[in-house]
């Protein structure tokens, strides 16, 4: 498993090494349960450690090879961790509408992020260039909303779109807005992530 934490303010507890394999075999058995054909198994909130009760924002992402093979999240959270993590990981493997639905075969060669977001930073940004000058490339989060159009890039997109520009535009296209426009109602926050990953294997 191998923790990455970025730099960010303090917030709070952050889970332990134990609580990051737990969650991660959680996810690896909700995949295991959808390709047999079986309801996911949701820990009882009594079963879960406090930290794990805590209801913030997720995501599951799953890649094959080192290509992206699912990710589904929620930005706030819709339950306790423990508990959402079961339900992003079946999503991810079965249901992200972008990419094909996992397969059995693809078990010895998945690796499973789940990823936890920090509490979201407002950026008071009234251009593109303020925007700009507000990211810290490499280690912030971007959620953009004007009207109905939204969209949010965690962290890790950095990986695939190092320039800020490119990443600012590209999350623009994600949300149906026009790269290089400004909106006059659109808003920008940042986040941070704590992120855990291994390759699947199966809970001894």
């Amino acid at each position: 498993m191998a923790p990455s934490r970025s730099p960010e303010p303090d917030r709070g507890t952050v889970v332990t090494s134990s609580e990051a394999a737990l969650l991660l075999d959680l996810a690896g058995e909700s995949i295991v349960d959808g390709l047999d054909g079986r309801p996911p198994r949701v820990p009882r909130l009594e079963e879960l450690p406090p930290e794990l009760r805590r209801e913030v924002g997720a995501f599951v992402t799953l890649t094959v090879d080192g290509s992206l093979n699912g990710c589904i999240g929620t930005i706030e959270g819709a339950g306790p961790l423990g508990q959402e993590v079961v339900r992003l990981a079946r999503s991810a493997a079965f249901a992200d509408p972008r990419l094909p639905a996992l397969r059995r075969e693809d078990l010895p060669r998945l690796a499973i992020e789940v990823s936890i977001l920090s509490p979201f930073e407002p950026i008071a940004a009234r251009s593109r260039g303020e925007l700009l000058a507000a990211l810290r490339p490499g280690t912030d989060g971007l959620l953009i909303a004007a009207g109905p159009h939204r969209a949010v890039f965690l962290p890790d997109v950095w990986d695939q779109l190092p320039d800020p520009d490119d990443f600012v535009d590209h999350l623009f296209r994600k949300g149906g807005l026009v790269p290089g426009t400004w909106p006059s109602n659109l808003t920008a926050q940042r986040f941070t992530t704590e992120h855990f990953e291994r390759p699947f294997r199966p809970r001894a």
